[in-house]
């Protein structure tokens, strides 16, 4: 034990118990206050998804792909027209990555796919498997003109 640390474990015996208790009770109100602090800014697992998601929209090289897939989180086929995980392949550089996403949280985005259709996705290009084929500001899903989900940008003619 460092020799100034000896002279404070000199002093303790001689203090009031109850400024030893508030000591002890501020230190562990300031633990617990770090301890909270520090886990409440800690982004959940759905933020952490929505920030890759929008990071590869902003970012992420585009390719050409198809839907393999449809399914629903306990891993039956998926016949709804807004499943949970859409799968997905395509190539880069003589690869094939057999991708999926969880669109669950994006349904109006996913409405009308058809398996075996061409999609666009987005791309990490420094990990080429980090892909998206859908984000709340960007879509690789081709639809008809019908099932466009993003509202059209016209002119009020009034």
């Amino acid at each position: 034990m460092p020799h100034h640390f000896g002279h404070l474990w000199k002093l303790i015996p001689h203090q009031d118990p109850r400024i030893l208790g508030g000591v002890a009770a501020g230190i562990l109100v300031l633990t617990a206050g770090t301890v909270y602090y520090i886990r409440s800014r800690r982004p959940t697992a759905e933020e952490l998804e929505r920030r890759r998601r929008e990071n590869l929209a902003l970012i992420g090289r585009i390719t050409d792909g198809h839907l393999v897939d449809a399914r629903s989180f306990n891993g039956e086929d998926s016949i709804s027209p807004t499943p949970d995980v859409l799968f997905y392949s395509y190539r880069l550089a003589g690869v094939t990555y057999n991708c999926a996403q969880d669109v669950s949280t994006l349904p109006n985005l996913v409405l009308g796919y058809r398996i075996d259709q061409p999609v666009q996705l987005r791309y990490d290009p420094r990990n080429p498997g980090n892909s998206i084929l859908v984000s709340e500001t960007w879509s690789g899903l081709w639809f008809r003109q019908s099932t466009i989900p993003f509202p059209s940008h016209t002119v009020d003619q009034s």
